[in-house]
């Protein structure tokens, strides 16, 4: 069963920077696609960035040239640069695992953003 949890997450003021790490087990890392999603209070969860097995991301525009996506498949990590942080990527983030011989998609509990002053 494929484990997936998320760390880094905490209070920062507008315009600093954070990264968050989320660490998989339970499977070869290489076959799963990472991404990381957030839900803000009252919203829907929304995709913020994805990595393929092979590298190439994808980001929504929100948060397009602020936050970097990256994955260590020597480490079974997948991380998410984000800089210029602004009161509205306030939310909980949520790391995923799909794996893509299965389908299945494996969610962490999530880590807390705040951005505030």
């Amino acid at each position: 069963q494929v484990q997936v949890v998320e760390s880094g997450g905490g209070l920062v003021q507008p315009g600093g920077s954070l990264r968050l790490s989320c660490a998989a087990s339970g499977t070869i890392f290489s076959i799963l696609a990472m991404g990381w999603y957030r839900q803000a209070p009252g919203k829907q969860r929304e995709l913020v960035a994805t990595i393929t097995s092979g590298g190439s991301t994808n980001y929504a525009d929100s948060v397009k040239g602020r936050f970097t996506i990256s994955r260590d498949n020597s480490k079974s990590t997948v991380y998410l640069q984000m800089n210029s942080l602004k009161p509205e990527d306030t939310a909980v983030y949520f790391c995923n695992g799909r794996n893509l011989v299965t389908g299945k998609d494996s969610w962490g509990q999530g880590t807390q953003v705040t951005v505030s002053s």
